[in-house]
């Protein structure tokens, strides 16, 4: 033959490089997982060589400095509401800090940054609540948080895993969670990857969100755009940890059945890309496939 019968056609890699013209900070395996999910099968591998032919890579490929991460586990989560994760992060706004020696440093407070709370639910693992604060919690704001999720979810974690913040290591919080039957656990002192779950949504969240737009000073503004952001995350993004799947995925019993296109052979069908945005939201993109006309 003088084709390969197994070979893609050329459209394929038309979708592959129009999908990393949009989407540049997709690297091979995501966009294997996000096409799978729209019905077309590809390897990591085959993208990745797609995207490196010498006429078509409009963008270098990004690597994440991470990688796999392994750290001795005594708790595994074996069903939802298990295992939380709790964890605050700084947000520098629009006009936010951009010096880090003093005299000249701005302090981490409200204009020039928002302080923001996430749970994770390590089953899925489904970011499940947010907070946002002027300036740094306190611990009986955490509290209050956590309370406030507990009773949207009608759950509480048998297990809750913190860094030793001091809203975290301190009497206040030990008490509270001792009179709800919560067993705390803390991430070793300046050991990398000790909370490395919910660290890991931390960095997701600020590269795919908070980075990609002007970041508001109005506190309903952020609001908004985390929650949107959580949405997305949860329904539309998918996890190389759990196989492609997005957590609400993760935690329903039964998938549902996805579309699958052969491509390749002469009975194989043509495709087109179409890309969307989650409630308008460039960088929160939602990717399909349509057959070509």
């Amino acid at each position: 033959m003088h084709e390969p019968a197994n070979k893609f056609p050329q459209f394929v890699g038309c979708i592959l490089r129009r999908l990393k013209v949009l989407c540049p900070t997709l690297g091979k395996k995501r966009i294997a997982q996000i096409l799978a999910r729209a019905g077309l099968q590809l390897s990591a591998s085959t993208v990745g060589r797609r995207l490196k032919a010498p006429s078509s890579r409009p963008f270098p490929i990004q690597h994440s400095a991470f990688g796999n991460q392994h750290s001795d586990r005594v708790v595994t989560a074996d069903r939802p509401n298990h295992l939380w994760h709790v964890d605050l992060t700084v947000v520098p706004t629009g006009a936010g800090f951009w010096t880090a020696w003093f005299p000249f440093a701005l302090p981490q407070v409200w204009p020039f940054c928002w302080w923001v709370a996430v749970v994770l639910d390590h089953f899925s693992p489904t970011a499940i609540g947010f907070a946002v604060f002027p300036k740094q919690p306190t611990s009986e704001q955490v509290r209050a948080f956590l309370g406030r999720v507990m009773s949207r979810h009608k759950a509480k974690p048998r297990h809750l895993v913190s860094d030793r913040g001091c809203q975290f290591d301190c009497t206040g919080f030990r008490a509270w969670a001792k009179r709800r039957r919560i067993n705390l656990r803390f991430g070793a002192v300046g050991k990398y990857g000790s909370i490395a779950i919910v660290e890991r949504f931390i960095r997701s969240m600020k590269t795919e969100c908070t980075r990609a737009i002007l970041v508001p000073l109005r506190l309903a503004d952020i609001r908004h755009e985390l929650a949107l952001y959580l949405a997305w995350y949860n329904q539309h993004r998918p996890h190389q940890g759990l196989g492609g799947r997005t957590p609400l995925e993760a935690i329903e019993p039964d998938e549902p059945t996805r579309p699958r296109f052969e491509t390749r052979g002469r009975r194989g069908v043509k495709l087109k890309l179409a890309v969307s945005h989650f409630q308008g939201q460039r960088h929160l993109p939602l990717v399909e496939l349509h057959h070509a006309a």
